[in-house]
């Protein structure tokens, strides 16, 4: 692993550059006080310029900030609040936004989210997106684009361009939407590198191995949703490559962090965001503990966000990379807070739970899961596509790794849950998966 340390470097000389340090030199105290700067900078321009943060913020004292501490005094931002004032959020004049991202909300009846950005924000991204990539390709190697792309502005049009500054050369696919066809894509262009959807790369993966076919890949980047270990481990003793892992949402401008060589945890992109973890009641956790990630944008101009609620749940990790980074590491996002699934008062499970058992079984491309409630599940419904014959052994191999679900488990042999698993067979069409997959209710699931 030496050349962990000089790839992770370049994050590191970027920030340095950002932030007017002298390459070499960054110290936690020089990020923090850039930090601080910069998040009363974008909190004075949200005040002066938007409607909505000129209501949010009339009551609060508008004396300087001297300490990142005193954010905490500030109210939370929320994805209702996008819902509902999208518009009074901006910060320049909408002839000066370029790119619009909505945001349907799967599932409710709810408003869908918008999020602007003007030329200058999305300058940010591609900024951003470059410094990651560099860390684990090289000039000349051609790198396979599996994220939507078609649009300008899109994750995998702005990813392309940050490519081409690194010096690879991007070959943009979009979702996948044919298994065969793609891996016809990734033969002719000689791919060295795949970026894309976790559970699409898996299923290309698994493709690959069931009908023996022969792929070498040097490195992959997995984005746009969690990853669960089995995936990584997968990919890993399929195809002998790295996995690396990247967290982003529309909102943070997609990029937020990506881990390094060493693989363990996301370095954030803290030049362009200050995040922050809180428990239920809104508070700062200690070091090390589970909670909510928060982020305030420091460099963003159409559309700020201060203290913005992800729903993702996380931590920070302590102690020092491996990589020898000054950067703060954000464990892997496993969970948010609106995807649990009640079995009692006390036991939930997620769709993390899940994956780690239905994707260690050999031949599962892909599933989707419904409960007859969340509040209190008492049905359980899972429908796997699988490559190859469908028969009872695969079916039952999918229940027992259900049951090994400790509070699944629990709840099946004390006859609270039923579970009913549904095999699909699976050729070589691949429906996209949704970007942010989540257990459905089933009267979601019947469309009612």
């Amino acid at each position: 692993m030496g050349a962990v340390i000089p790839q992770n470097n370049l994050l590191e000389e970027w920030i340095e550059r950002k932030i007017g340090a002298k390459i070499g030199t960054l110290t936690r105290k020089q990020l923090d006080q850039y930090q601080l700067q910069t998040v009363w900078e974008t909190i004075c321009r949200a005040y002066g310029n938007s409607p909505f943060y000129r209501s949010l913020l009339k009551d609060f004292k508008r004396a300087e900030m001297s300490s990142l501490a005193n954010l905490q005094d500030y109210p939370f931002t929320t994805a209702d609040h996008i819902r509902e004032q999208a518009l009074q959020f901006l910060c320049v004049s909408q002839s000066d936004i370029s790119r619009i991202v909505t945001l349907d909300t799967s599932g409710t009846t709810g408003k869908a989210k918008r999020i602007y950005f003007t030329a200058a924000d999305q300058e940010l991204t591609v900024d951003f997106f470059q410094q990651g990539m560099s860390t684990m390709i090289t000039p000349g190697e051609r790198v396979l684009i599996l994220l939507p792309g078609e649009r300008s502005g899109s994750v995998g049009d702005l990813l392309g361009a940050a490519l081409q500054r690194a010096g690879a050369i991007p070959v943009r696919h979009g979702v996948i939407g044919n298994i065969a066809a793609t891996l016809e894509i990734m033969v002719r262009e000689k791919i060295d590198c795949l970026v894309g959807i976790p559970v699409q790369i898996l299923a290309l993966a698994r493709y690959c191995e069931f009908y023996k076919k022969n792929i070498q890949l040097k490195n992959v980047l997995l984005s746009t949703d969690y990853v669960p270990d089995v995936i990584i481990q997968e990919l890993q003793r399929m195809w002998g490559c790295q996995v690396f892992e990247h967290y982003g949402m529309t909102e943070m401008g997609l990029g937020g962090g990506i881990d390094c060589g060493a693989h363990a945890g996301y370095h954030l992109r803290e030049a362009d965001l200050y995040v922050e973890i809180i428990d239920e009641q809104g508070q700062p956790v200690p070091e090390g503990q589970e909670g909510e990630v928060v982020f305030t944008t420091l460099t963003r101009q159409g559309m700020p966000l201060i203290r913005y609620r992800t729903g993702d749940m996380s931590r920070f990790l302590s102690g020092a990379c491996p990589c020898g980074t000054i950067l703060r590491r954000l464990e892997r996002i496993s969970k948010r807070k609106s995807n649990l699934v009640f079995l009692n008062q006390q036991q939930c499970f997620t769709i993390a739970d899940l994956d780690e058992r239905v994707f260690s079984v050999p031949r599962v491309l892909d599933y989707t899961v419904s409960v007859d409630s969340v509040q209190l599940a008492t049905k359980l419904t899972v429908s796997v596509s699988v490559l190859g014959k469908l028969d009872i052994d695969t079916e039952c191999v999918l229940y027992e790794a259900l049951n090994r679900v400790p509070v699944i488990g629990e709840a099946i042999f004390t006859g609270r849950l039923s579970v009913i698993v549904k095999l699909i067979c699976s050729n070589e069409t691949l429906l996209p998966s949704p970007v942010k997959r989540r257990i459905m209710e089933l009267k979601e699931a019947d469309g009612k």
